[in-house]
Protein backbone atom coordinates (compact mmCIF):
# COMPACT_ATOMS: atom_id res chain seq x y z
CA UNK A 1 0.00 0.00 0.00
CA UNK A 2 1.44 3.39 -0.77
CA UNK A 3 2.55 5.68 1.87
CA UNK A 4 -0.63 8.63 1.92
CA UNK A 5 0.42 10.29 5.21
CA UNK A 6 0.39 14.27 4.37
CA UNK A 7 2.65 16.00 6.30
CA UNK A 8 0.90 17.87 9.37
CA UNK A 9 0.66 19.08 12.40
CA UNK A 10 -0.56 16.43 15.07
CA UNK A 11 -3.32 18.91 15.59
CA UNK A 12 -4.38 19.15 11.69
CA UNK A 13 -3.48 15.46 11.68
CA UNK A 14 -6.66 15.46 14.20
CA UNK A 15 -8.93 17.43 12.65
CA UNK A 16 -8.17 15.25 9.49
CA UNK A 17 -9.61 12.47 11.39
CA UNK A 18 -12.40 13.71 13.25
CA UNK A 19 -13.80 15.77 10.11
CA UNK A 20 -12.87 13.61 6.97
CA UNK A 21 -15.05 11.75 4.55
CA UNK A 22 -14.02 8.39 5.11
CA UNK A 23 -14.07 6.14 2.00
CA UNK A 24 -13.74 2.07 2.63
CA UNK A 25 -11.57 0.72 0.47
CA UNK A 26 -11.42 -3.15 2.21
CA UNK A 27 -11.36 -4.58 5.34
CA UNK A 28 -8.30 -5.75 6.77
CA UNK A 29 -7.47 -9.31 6.58
CA UNK A 30 -6.84 -11.90 10.00
CA UNK A 31 -8.44 -9.20 12.51
CA UNK A 32 -10.69 -10.64 15.11
CA UNK A 33 -13.07 -7.29 14.87
CA UNK A 34 -14.05 -5.27 11.75
CA UNK A 35 -11.48 -3.30 10.97
CA UNK A 36 -11.54 -1.14 7.53
CA UNK A 37 -8.97 0.29 5.91
CA UNK A 38 -10.26 3.64 4.33
CA UNK A 39 -9.39 7.16 2.80
CA UNK A 40 -10.04 10.39 4.36
CA UNK A 41 -10.25 13.07 2.82
CA UNK A 42 -10.78 16.98 4.27
CA UNK A 43 -9.87 19.83 2.94
CA UNK A 44 -7.81 19.23 -0.04
CA UNK A 45 -5.78 16.95 2.40
CA UNK A 46 -5.99 12.74 2.51
CA UNK A 47 -5.04 10.24 4.26
CA UNK A 48 -5.03 6.06 4.65
CA UNK A 49 -6.62 5.52 8.18
CA UNK A 50 -7.97 2.81 9.82
CA UNK A 51 -11.67 2.51 10.78
CA UNK A 52 -12.82 0.43 13.41
CA UNK A 53 -17.02 0.81 13.90
CA UNK A 54 -18.45 -0.30 17.54
CA UNK A 55 -21.08 -2.33 15.69
CA UNK A 56 -18.08 -4.56 14.63
CA UNK A 57 -16.51 -5.40 17.67
CA UNK A 58 -16.93 -9.26 18.73
CA UNK A 59 -18.03 -9.41 22.29
CA UNK A 60 -15.93 -10.48 24.75
CA UNK A 61 -16.53 -11.57 28.19
CA UNK A 62 -14.58 -9.56 30.64
CA UNK A 63 -14.79 -6.31 28.25
CA UNK A 64 -18.14 -4.43 28.74
CA UNK A 65 -19.82 -4.79 25.10
CA UNK A 66 -18.94 -1.99 22.33
CA UNK A 67 -16.30 -0.25 24.19
CA UNK A 68 -13.13 -1.42 22.22
CA UNK A 69 -13.18 1.66 20.00
CA UNK A 70 -13.15 3.56 22.97
CA UNK A 71 -10.19 2.08 24.07
CA UNK A 72 -8.22 2.25 21.45
CA UNK A 73 -8.58 6.53 21.65
CA UNK A 74 -7.60 6.23 24.95
CA UNK A 75 -4.62 4.70 24.42
CA UNK A 76 -3.69 7.29 22.19
CA UNK A 77 -4.94 10.17 24.38
CA UNK A 78 -2.54 8.22 26.90
CA UNK A 79 0.51 8.39 24.09
CA UNK A 80 0.19 11.69 23.13
CA UNK A 81 -0.10 13.23 26.57
CA UNK A 82 3.74 11.49 27.42
CA UNK A 83 4.72 12.99 24.14
CA UNK A 84 6.17 9.33 23.29
CA UNK A 85 4.54 8.81 19.96
CA UNK A 86 3.88 5.50 20.21
CA UNK A 87 0.23 5.07 18.99
CA UNK A 88 -0.48 6.49 15.82
CA UNK A 89 -3.25 9.71 15.98
CA UNK A 90 -6.82 8.00 17.08
CA UNK A 91 -10.58 9.83 16.99
CA UNK A 92 -13.40 8.50 18.06
CA UNK A 93 -16.09 9.42 15.53
CA UNK A 94 -19.14 8.43 13.68
CA UNK A 95 -18.59 6.85 10.35
CA UNK A 96 -20.15 4.90 7.14
CA UNK A 97 -21.14 1.94 9.65
CA UNK A 98 -21.59 4.22 12.98
CA UNK A 99 -19.19 5.41 15.66
CA UNK A 100 -15.88 4.18 15.70
CA UNK A 101 -12.05 4.32 16.41
CA UNK A 102 -10.04 6.19 13.38
CA UNK A 103 -6.63 5.86 13.23
CA UNK A 104 -4.21 6.94 10.60
CA UNK A 105 -2.28 4.09 8.96
CA UNK A 106 0.74 3.14 9.49
CA UNK A 107 2.18 2.10 6.15
CA UNK A 108 5.06 -0.61 7.16
CA UNK A 109 7.04 -3.66 6.42
CA UNK A 110 4.51 -6.34 6.80
CA UNK A 111 7.51 -8.49 7.32
CA UNK A 112 8.69 -6.92 10.59
CA UNK A 113 7.29 -7.15 14.52
CA UNK A 114 8.85 -6.73 17.90
CA UNK A 115 10.79 -9.29 17.95
CA UNK A 116 12.20 -9.18 14.50
CA UNK A 117 12.62 -4.94 15.57
CA UNK A 118 14.76 -6.32 18.69
CA UNK A 119 17.02 -8.82 16.87
CA UNK A 120 18.13 -6.55 14.10
CA UNK A 121 18.41 -3.42 16.89
CA UNK A 122 18.24 0.18 16.20
CA UNK A 123 14.73 0.59 18.38
CA UNK A 124 16.03 0.52 21.27
CA UNK A 125 15.10 3.88 22.45
CA UNK A 126 11.16 2.84 22.15
CA UNK A 127 11.00 -0.01 24.30
CA UNK A 128 11.46 0.69 27.87
CA UNK A 129 8.74 3.26 26.80
CA UNK A 130 6.68 0.93 25.18
CA UNK A 131 7.04 -1.53 28.22
CA UNK A 132 6.00 1.40 30.83
CA UNK A 133 2.99 2.64 28.41
CA UNK A 134 1.57 -0.93 28.71
CA UNK A 135 1.61 -1.22 32.24
CA UNK A 136 -0.24 2.57 32.19
CA UNK A 137 -2.72 1.01 30.12
CA UNK A 138 -3.00 -1.98 31.62
CA UNK A 139 -2.66 -3.90 28.22
CA UNK A 140 -3.89 -7.38 27.73
CA UNK A 141 -2.91 -8.02 24.24
CA UNK A 142 0.78 -6.86 23.89
CA UNK A 143 1.52 -9.22 20.60
CA UNK A 144 5.23 -8.87 18.50
CA UNK A 145 2.80 -8.36 15.74
CA UNK A 146 1.34 -5.36 17.60
CA UNK A 147 4.18 -2.91 16.99
CA UNK A 148 4.96 -1.89 13.23
CA UNK A 149 7.95 -1.33 11.67
CA UNK A 150 6.95 1.67 10.25
CA UNK A 151 8.01 2.82 6.73
CA UNK A 152 9.74 6.47 8.38
CA UNK A 153 11.89 3.71 9.81
CA UNK A 154 10.67 3.94 13.62
CA UNK A 155 8.30 1.66 15.77
CA UNK A 156 4.57 2.22 15.97
CA UNK A 157 2.15 0.53 18.33
CA UNK A 158 -1.32 -0.40 17.11
CA UNK A 159 -4.49 -2.74 18.73
CA UNK A 160 -5.43 -1.78 22.16
CA UNK A 161 -8.95 -2.30 22.21
CA UNK A 162 -8.39 -5.06 25.03
CA UNK A 163 -6.73 -2.36 27.61
CA UNK A 164 -7.53 0.15 30.41
CA UNK A 165 -9.46 -2.91 32.69
CA UNK A 166 -9.87 -1.71 36.31
CA UNK A 167 -8.55 -5.33 36.97
CA UNK A 168 -5.20 -5.81 36.41
CA UNK A 169 -4.42 -7.67 33.06
CA UNK A 170 -0.98 -6.98 32.09
CA UNK A 171 -0.38 -9.49 29.02
CA UNK A 172 2.87 -8.69 26.97
CA UNK A 173 6.18 -10.45 24.89
CA UNK A 174 7.78 -7.81 26.38
CA UNK A 175 8.93 -8.50 29.82
CA UNK A 176 12.13 -7.81 29.01
CA UNK A 177 12.66 -5.02 31.78
CA UNK A 178 11.09 -6.78 34.41
CA UNK A 179 12.32 -5.90 37.82
CA UNK A 180 14.14 -2.95 36.06
CA UNK A 181 14.77 0.43 37.69
CA UNK A 182 12.35 3.03 35.27
CA UNK A 183 14.67 5.07 33.44
CA UNK A 184 14.65 8.85 34.80
CA UNK A 185 12.99 10.20 31.54
CA UNK A 186 10.32 7.89 32.11
CA UNK A 187 9.82 8.65 35.50
CA UNK A 188 9.57 12.47 34.69
CA UNK A 189 6.90 12.23 31.79
CA UNK A 190 4.87 10.02 33.95
CA UNK A 191 5.09 12.05 36.26
CA UNK A 192 3.93 14.74 34.13
CA UNK A 193 1.40 12.91 33.09
CA UNK A 194 -0.30 11.74 36.85
CA UNK A 195 -0.50 15.72 37.67
CA UNK A 196 -2.04 16.46 34.32
CA UNK A 197 -4.94 13.90 34.94
CA UNK A 198 -5.23 14.85 38.32
CA UNK A 199 -6.81 17.93 37.01
CA UNK A 200 -7.86 16.61 33.53
CA UNK A 201 -6.13 18.88 31.67
CA UNK A 202 -6.54 19.39 27.95
CA UNK A 203 -7.60 16.27 26.06
CA UNK A 204 -6.97 14.00 29.17
CA UNK A 205 -10.79 15.50 29.92
CA UNK A 206 -11.78 12.49 26.72
CA UNK A 207 -11.05 9.94 29.01
CA UNK A 208 -14.48 10.62 31.22
CA UNK A 209 -15.73 10.10 28.62
CA UNK A 210 -14.08 6.57 27.07
CA UNK A 211 -13.62 4.81 30.14
CA UNK A 212 -15.70 3.88 33.06
CA UNK A 213 -15.18 5.88 37.01
CA UNK A 214 -13.83 2.40 37.97
CA UNK A 215 -11.39 2.16 34.48
CA UNK A 216 -10.04 6.42 35.92
CA UNK A 217 -9.93 5.01 39.23
CA UNK A 218 -7.36 2.23 38.20
CA UNK A 219 -5.82 3.96 35.81
CA UNK A 220 -4.67 6.47 38.21
CA UNK A 221 -3.57 3.40 40.93
CA UNK A 222 -1.21 1.95 38.53
CA UNK A 223 0.28 5.21 37.62
CA UNK A 224 0.53 6.09 41.52
CA UNK A 225 2.08 2.25 41.74
CA UNK A 226 4.48 2.84 39.38
CA UNK A 227 5.98 5.97 40.74
CA UNK A 228 5.99 4.49 43.76
CA UNK A 229 7.85 1.59 42.69
CA UNK A 230 9.95 3.18 39.84
CA UNK A 231 10.80 -0.45 39.13
CA UNK A 232 9.03 -2.15 35.97
CA UNK A 233 7.24 -5.01 37.45
CA UNK A 234 7.50 -8.86 37.47
CA UNK A 235 5.40 -11.06 35.28
CA UNK A 236 3.45 -12.96 38.05
CA UNK A 237 1.95 -16.17 36.55
CA UNK A 238 1.85 -17.58 32.84
CA UNK A 239 -1.42 -15.66 32.23
CA UNK A 240 1.00 -12.60 31.69
CA UNK A 241 1.99 -13.57 28.20
CA UNK A 242 -0.43 -13.17 25.38
CA UNK A 243 -1.31 -16.32 23.06
CA UNK A 244 -0.32 -15.99 20.11
CA UNK A 245 2.64 -14.38 21.02
CA UNK A 246 2.82 -13.03 17.25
Amino acid sequence: MSDMRPALSINEMLALLTYAELEPQTAMPWSSNATLLCVAKYQGQQALVIYKPRRGERPLWDFPAGTLCQRETAAFVISNELKWNLVPPTVLRDGPYGEGSVQLYIDNDEEEHLFTMQKTGGFEEYLPRLAAFDVIINNADRKSGHCLKGNDGRLWAIDHGIAFHDEYKLRTVLWDFAGEALPADIVRDVTGLQTRLEQREGALSLLDELLSAAEMHALQRRIQRLLAKRKFPQPSSERNYPWPPV
